[in-house]
């Protein structure tokens, strides 16, 4: 029988191995003294199926080093909470009573993480082979990495465009007057969504989506975790160009893929989402881009950005509400 060898913390003075076969047998309990090299930490929002079949590829195509996964749940109405506890006993569950949106769930899970590697994954999303190794070797190769992110495939096995340049006042103008459109492939006019980007090379990268981001948590421990003043958008942003700031590279690894269902969580709340996306690009705009020569540019985005949202959920939302 085939069975797949799963590292997943529990409390005492050993790591236990469990032993998971495909038939479905419960895991037999072996022990062993190894340290924690790798913390999965996955904030879920009603979306039970999904992150059933995400945790069943990590057991399926799960690292060779010793690993934890948290599950941070954010007061899902599903039975996202029941699912895990009966369904995957050996992870952790933090079940929070309210909605704390992804920064603070995700912080929530990182200071509970004891791994040297920290894995921030979204729900939607499942594991095809052994990508996961990869990513970790890369970063055991290249100690100047601070985050390292997979490519991200459709269903169909295309890949999507996952990768961004840091926001900035003339690359987001240049979104919302159509030029991007025009010339997604321009340095100048598409700088924003990297039109030009090549996701068959490892190469390093300004943000890739924090939907399979790798970070080490020495460098997370320096700079800091998830800025909660952005609950659910650009905060991860925000912590790679803090990341960036302080001389850590940011890598694309070109050689390790994973599938992205994609937006299953804030399309449930697809119009408070948007005036959220758009508070937070604001919010991430004047911490990093004010200047008192662009001020009145940034004020005239401002009102842009407010009218973008309004046409877009057809009228005034609250944005994310925990």
């Amino acid at each position: 029988m085939f069975k797949l060898i799963l590292f997943i913390k529990c409390s005492g003075p050993k790591d236990p191995i469990f032993i998971f076969s495909r038939s479905g047998n419960l895991p037999q309990l072996l022990t062993r003294s190894e340290p924690i090299s790798l913390s999965i930490v996955i904030v879920n929002w009603n979306t039970r199926s999904l992150l059933s079949e995400c945790l069943k590829s990590i057991c399926e195509f799960s690292p060779s080093c010793a690993f934890e996964i948290i599950i941070v749940d954010n007061a899902s109405a599903d039975g996202s909470s029941e699912m895990v506890r009966d369904a995957f006993p050996n992870c952790t569950l933090i079940a929070s009573k309210t909605n704390l949106g992804y920064a603070k769930a995700n912080n929530l899970g990182i200071e509970k993480a004891q791994g040297e590697l920290i894995l921030t994954l979204n729900p939607d999303t499942q594991l095809i082979d052994d990508s996961l190794d990869r990513c970790i070797a890369f970063m055991d190769q290249n100690i100047r990495a601070g985050a390292a992110a997979a490519r991200l495939l459709n269903a169909d096995g295309s890949v999507q465009q996952s990768v961004r340049n840091f926001p900035t006042l003339p690359n987001i103008l240049f979104e919302i007057i159509g030029l991007a459109k025009l010339f997604p492939k321009s340095r100048l006019f598409g700088n924003y969504r990297c039109g030009w980007l090549d996701y068959a090379k490892t190469q390093q990268v300004e943000q890739p989506m924090g939907t399979f981001l790798l970070f080490r948590k020495a460098v997370l421990d320096q700079i800091g975790l998830f800025d909660e003043a952005f609950p659910i958008f650009f905060n991860e942003v925000d912590l790679l160009r803090r990341m960036k700031n302080h001389g850590f590279e940011i890598w694309l690894c070109a050689d390790a893929s994973i599938r992205h269902l994609g937006g299953a969580s804030t399309r449930q709340v697809r119009k408070n989402m948007i005036w959220e996306s758009h508070k937070s690009l604001m919010r991430y705009l004047k911490r990093w881009c004010l200047r008192w020569w662009n001020a009145p540019l940034l004020w005239a985005l401002n009102g842009i950005i407010w009218l973008g949202a309004f046409v877009r959920a057809r009228g005034v939302y609250a944005g994310f509400r925990p």
